[in-house]
């Protein structure tokens, strides 16, 4: 596993805007109309930034996995995380949607825990290397890392065959949310 540079960022964006095309959570976040796949391209540039920034940026060794790490509790620059925010807002989430977005992102933060934690954003694997073993290797690498850091992982999905795949990797649903469709807030506090 590598740790992405800017040099990397377009080979990420491009495997999570083809992972997440048709995922509902993704889709509830991005406007939907015709320029909906460069919104979704905007938002995974967007979430490479904040991570990239606050976090860390995992790629596998071939370049055909990736994994978004964010650490909330270095997230601590409020005027360039703003300018990001206010571009998510305006060229992804469009004004209209803009009030059902915070909703839901306040939902899912007020269930976050106040100490520092690993926050498994995206994990992807390009469409024509899935079923191969790549995400499942991702993602035990990421919990190493989170392991050394003795820090708990937090995510969420809304795809629910995702779930048995990461409850075998020690994670436990804490919560279920209702956005029109239902996302599963899974937690790993160590073993």
């Amino acid at each position: 596993m590598l740790r992405a540079d800017y040099r990397d960022k377009n080979r990420v964006v491009q495997i999570l805007a083809a992972s997440f095309d048709d995922n509902k959570s993704v889709n509830f976040i991005v406007k939907q109309d015709g320029c909906r796949a460069v919104r979704l391209r905007k938002l995974m540039e967007y979430s490479f930034e904040l991570c990239h920034r606050y976090g860390a940026v995992w790629l596998s060794e071939d370049r055909n996995a990736c994994a978004l790490v964010l650490f909330p509790h270095l997230k601590k620059s409020f005027f360039h995380s703003l300018r990001l925010d206010l571009s998510l807002a305006v060229s992804v989430i469009g004004l209209s949607n803009l009030g059902k977005v915070i909703r839901r992102e306040s939902a899912i933060k007020k269930l976050h825990p106040r100490e520092p934690f690993y926050y498994l954003w995206f994990i992807g694997v390009s469409p024509e290397f899935q079923n191969k073993g790549l995400g499942t290797e991702m993602l035990k690498q990421v919990l190493r890392e989170a392991e050394k850091e003795m820090l708990p992982v937090y995510l969420e999905t809304s795809v629910p065959r995702n779930v048995a795949w990461y409850e075998k990797f020690g994670f436990s649903i804490y919560t279920k949310l209702d956005f029109g469709y239902e996302l599963f807030c899974l937690q790993r506090t160590g073993e």
